[in-house]
C-alpha cells in the first residue's frame, strides 16, 4: 500500500481531473494512501521541508507542481517524483505535460472553419504551456497566410494580468481588426478577455470570438458570455501518471517518460458561437441559424430573415461559408447534438426532443453519417477515453 504525496492546486479543475485519474488507478491496483499537500507548503516550508516530511512519513512517491531550480534536491532525496510542468518542463525527472502545440493547432483550425481571417493570442511567453500553444496556433495560421496579434507576448508574466493594467489591454482589444478569433492560453485568461471586452463595449462573439483551454466549467460558466474552450484528456493523464509512478516505485527512477495530456475537442459556448463575415445579410442569416438551431430549423425560415431571394442567399452563403444553407444547418445541428451527448446523460430520444426534433432515429442516422458510428458508440468511446 503506497503512500503518495499530491502537491497540486486543488482549486483548479485540471488538478482535480488529475486526481480523479490517479485515484482510478489506485482503486484498480492499490489501494494507495494519499496526502494532499496544499501548494502554500511549497512557499512556507520549501522543498527541503517537503522532502523531509516525505522521508519521515515514509512516502513512496510525489506528484506535484515543483520549481525547476529544485531538481537537484529532488534527485538527492531518491523518492520517485513526477512533476506537473506548471512553468517549464523538467529534463531530469518525468513531467505531466501536454501536446500544447496540438492544442494551438486545434484552436486555429476551429477559427478557420468559422471563417475568420483575423487572429490574436493572449498568454505568457515565459510559461511552456502558454508559449507552445501560441506557437502551434501561429504555425498553423502561417501556413494559411495569416498573422497573429499578441498582447505583450514577448514579455508577459503572471504579474501583468489585465486587471492590473486594464487600459493597455483595452487599447489592444480596441486596436484589433474585427471580427477576430482570439485564443487564450487557458480559461482564466479567456475570462480576463471577456470581462475586458465587456468593460469597453466590445461585442462577443460578433467582434471578438474568444476561445480558452482546459474546459474548466466553473470558469467558462462564470464568463459573460460563457466561454468556449478546448477540452483536455486530463483524467487519462492522471491515470497514466499513476501507472508510471507505480512502475518507478517498483523498478527505480532511471527508466521514465513524460505523460502527455492530449487535447480532445472544442466545446462551443456563446463566446465563439458565430461565423465571421462582413456581409451583413449572411451575418444576419448565420446569427439566426445559431440562435435557433435547437428549434428544428429549416432553410425557408432562414430565407425569411433577409431581403434576398432564396437563390441569391444560397449563392452568397455558399461563397462565404463554403456550404449550402442546409448543409451548414446540418453540421451545426450535429455539433450541438454531440455536445449534449457528451455533456449530459440524456438519451438520444431526450436530446432530440430537447433540440426540437420529433424523430430521434433520423438524428441518430445523421450522426452516424457524420461521425462514422452510432451516438451510443461515440459516447462510450469518449467516456472510455476519460
Amino acid at each position: 500500500m503506497y503512500k503518495i504525496i499530491l502537491l497540486l492546486d486543488f482549486a483548479e479543475e485540471y488538478s482535480k481531473s488529475l486526481m480523479k485519474g490517479i485515484n482510478a488507478y489506485s482503486k484498480e491496483y492499490g489501494p494507495w494512501i494519499f496526502c494532499r499537500m496544499p501548494l502554500f507548503h511549497r512557499e512556507t516550508i520549501g522543498i527541503d521541508g517537503i522532502l523531509q516530511w516525505a522521508l519521515e512519513w515514509g512516502a513512496d512517491g510525489i506528484v506535484g507542481q515543483l520549481y525547476n531550480k529544485e531538481v537537484e534536491k529532488i534527485l538527492k532525496a531518491e523518492i520517485p517524483v513526477i512533476a506537473q510542468d506548471f512553468k517549464e518542463r523538467f529534463t531530469e525527472i518525468p513531467n505531466i505535460t501536454g501536446a500544447y502545440r496540438e492544442a494551438g493547432e486545434l484552436g486555429a483550425d476551429y477559427f478557420l472553419k468559422k471563417g475568420f481571417t483575423n487572429f490574436a493570442f493572449y498568454g505568457f511567453n515565459d510559461i511552456v504551456w502558454s508559449r507552445e500553444r501560441a506557437e502551434g496556433f501561429e504555425e498553423r495560421l502561417k501556413t494559411r497566410g495569416h498573422k497573429v496579434h499578441y498582447f505583450e507576448h514577448k514579455k508577459a508574466r503572471s504579474t501583468e494580468l489585465w486587471y492590473y493594467k486594464p487600459s493597455s489591454l483595452s487599447r489592444w482589444l480596441k486596436s484589433l481588426p474585427k471580427p477576430i478569433g482570439l485564443m487564450t492560453c487557458d480559461d482564466n485568461q479567456g475570462q480576463h478577455i471577456t470581462e475586458a471586452c465587456r468593460h469597453v463595449g466590445i461585442r462577443i462573439p460578433e467582434e471578438v470570438a474568444v476561445l480558452g483551454v482546459d474546459n474548466d466549467e466553473m470558469i467558462c460558466d462564470l464568463s459573460d458570455p460563457p466561454l468556449s474552450s478546448i477540452a483536455l484528456d486530463v483524467e487519462k493523464g492522471g491515470y497514466d501518471a499513476a501507472k508510471l509512478l507505480d512502475y518507478m516505485i517498483r523498478n527505480g527512477t532511471d527508466d521514465y517518460y513524460d505523460i502527455i495530456v492530449k487535447p480532445m475537442q472544442v466545446i462551443t459556448r456563446h463566446s465563439t458561437d458565430i461565423y465571421a463575415t462582413n456581409d451583413d445579410h449572411i451575418a444576419s442569416s448565420l446569427k439566426y441559424i445559431h440562435q435557433n438551431i435547437e428549434k428544428n430549423l429549416h432553410v425557408d425560415e432562414v430565407v425569411k430573415q433577409v431581403p434576398l431571394s432564396r437563390r441569391a442567399l444560397e449563392k452568397r452563403f455558399l461563397e462565404i461559408t463554403g456550404y449550402p444553407v442546409y448543409k451548414y444547418i446540418f453540421n451545426l445541428r450535429i455539433e450541438k447534438f454531440t455536445q449534449k451527448l457528451l455533456d449530459t446523460d440524456m438519451s438520444v430520444f431526450e436530446i432530440a426532443l430537447d433540440m426540437g426534433l420529433n424523430d430521434s432515429k433520423n438524428i441518430a442516422r445523421q450522426f452516424r453519417q457524420a461521425k462514422g458510428c452510432s451516438p451510443s458508440v461515440y459516447r462510450n468511446k469518449y467516456l472510455a477515453g476519460k
